[in-house]
């Protein structure tokens, strides 16, 4: 149940993202539409990360390896 609250968080911050930087698109300030997607996919990207550490702790722990 955990992983779906994470796929819908993932879907929120990028449709999220996606208007943020429609509106500063057309607002004309296209520098910070840049740097508010770049921003929106650190975030996703560290989420991802993270996830992985875990999947690999698991993977880990169920061959016991060291």
């Amino acid at each position: 149940m955990d992983n779906i609250d994470l796929i819908f968080k993932i879907a929120g911050v990028g449709i999220l993202t996606a208007v943020l930087h429609a509106m500063l698109k057309q607002a004309g300030k296209e520098d910070l539409a840049h740097l508010a997607t770049l921003a929106g996919v650190g975030i996703v990207l560290i989420w991802v990360v993270q996830l992985l550490g875990s999947l690999f702790n698991e993977v880990q722990s169920v061959f016991k390896l060291f």
